[in-house]
């Protein structure tokens, strides 16, 4: 039987939904209905984040995170890598730990440098590792919110220009989209105190 232990890395847990609802994903659902269930899901939590309701929260934005996992694994994509190649233990943007990108106003997006001996191994600690980039204190949770609405778009539309061309590197683009969008799923996580492994 498929489980997923608290322990377990974003890799294990995509795999774990690969496991259990990969087949169904298959046969049930295109692309395009799955990406409707992601953002139906966020959306969801967003209007948990509107209510003040942690709980709806939480359940909306893990129903959520399941879905991007099933559009990652039906573009057969490796979130866990594509997350740690923009989110190398800094802001993807500034380049910095934590980020300083509101306080500077950034122009231009910084070389990151990857570590790979600071990597985070598993769910958890990549979760602890956006909470030291993006500190929750500097930012509302319905600041967190916004942003993950509009990262949901941007995966939602990444998705379409590749479809609709089938330009390779339009393909890259939905690979940094689904990391951002799971920067945000554990901002908006960070922001609730929602234990995502747990």
């Amino acid at each position: 039987m498929a489980s997923f232990k608290q322990i377990g890395s974003i890799k294990a847990f995509q795999a774990f939904i690969a496991s259990v609802y990969a087949l169904p994903d298959d046969r049930l659902y295109s692309i395009w209905d799955l990406l409707s269930q992601e953002q139906r899901f966020s959306m969801r939590a967003l209007k948990g984040i509107r209510k003040k309701d942690v709980r709806k929260v939480k359940l909306n934005l893990l129903i959520a995170l399941a879905w991007l996992m099933a559009i990652a694994n039906r573009l057969h994509i490796d979130a866990e890598e594509e997350v740690w190649k923009r989110f190398p233990m800094q802001c993807s943007y500034c380049g910095k730990l934590p980020c300083v990108c509101k306080a500077t106003k950034v122009l231009s997006r910084a070389r990151v440098k990857r570590n790979d001996a600071r990597r985070p191994r598993s769910l958890r600690a990549f979760q602890e590792m956006f909470s030291a980039i993006y500190p929750p204190e500097r930012r509302t949770l319905a600041e967190a919110g916004v942003h993950l609405a509009e990262e949901a778009g941007e995966v939602a539309e990444a998705v379409h220009n590749f479809l609709g061309r089938h330009i390779e590197s339009e393909f890259d683009d939905i690979k940094l989209e689904i990391a951002d969008l799971l920067s945000c799923i554990f901002g908006v996580a960070n922001s609730a105190r929602i234990d995502i492994a747990r």
